[in-house]
């Protein structure tokens, strides 16, 4: 099976959980900077979700990119993780309209943990479709970035639950440290194409 469906599919899903997070800010009723101001945890949660998709994005075209067979359980895999990404905008409008209650945080931490863990399977499935020593799984190799945000994430969601302010830094912080798109990938295509 050619992964061209699922990456089109794939990039329709990012492109709508984009699109349904930016129609949930409304502009302030009143023509006044405190009434701008009063946005800005609506504002903090949209930016830090749009960077999260940004980032599953790019990831999810780097990982694929060294892919050459889809199998059924890749598909699945897929929509795993896309189900989870899917309520991201869900999650970050009720973070944001709760000013970072303690409950909504934690949810929106779980609606980051949950498509990490998604990825991690997506990984998984995909080298095996393929073989151990496969251009993929030289790269991945212990993915211990990726281990590092599951349990980051798993920490923020308990943090949340008595200071949400640390769980948003936690947020925060496995954003920036997944800023960069996965260079373990382009550098292993390089090194095999001799570049």
């Amino acid at each position: 099976m050619r992964k061209d469906r699922l990456l089109a599919f794939s990039d329709g899903v990012f492109a709508i959980i984009i699109t349904i997070m930016v129609l949930e800010l409304k502009a302030p009723h009143a023509a006044s900077w405190d009434e701008l101001f009063k946005l800005t945890p609506i504002f903090v949660s949209y930016v830090l979700s749009y960077v999260y998709i940004a980032i599953y994005w790019n990831n999810h075209h780097h990982m694929l990119e060294p892919v050459r067979r889809i199998n059924g359980a890749s598909l699945w895999a897929n929509m795993f993780l896309l189900f989870w990404l899917s309520l991201v905008p869900f999650a970050t409008a009720w973070m944001g309209e709760t000013r970072f209650a303690h409950i909504p945080t934690a949810f929106y931490g779980v609606t980051l943990l949950m498509p990490a863990i998604g990825y991690t399977i997506l990984q998984r499935v995909l080298i095996a479709a393929h073989h151990e020593n496969h251009l993929l799984a030289r790269a991945i190799g212990r993915d211990a970035k990726g281990k590092v945000s599951i349990v980051s994430y798993g920490a923020a969601v308990g943090c949340a639950l008595f200071n949400p302010w640390i769980a948003l830094a936690l947020y925060a912080l496995v954003a920036v440290i997944w800023l960069v798109p996965d260079r373990r990938i382009e550098n292993t295509l390089r090194d095999e194409g001799g570049a």
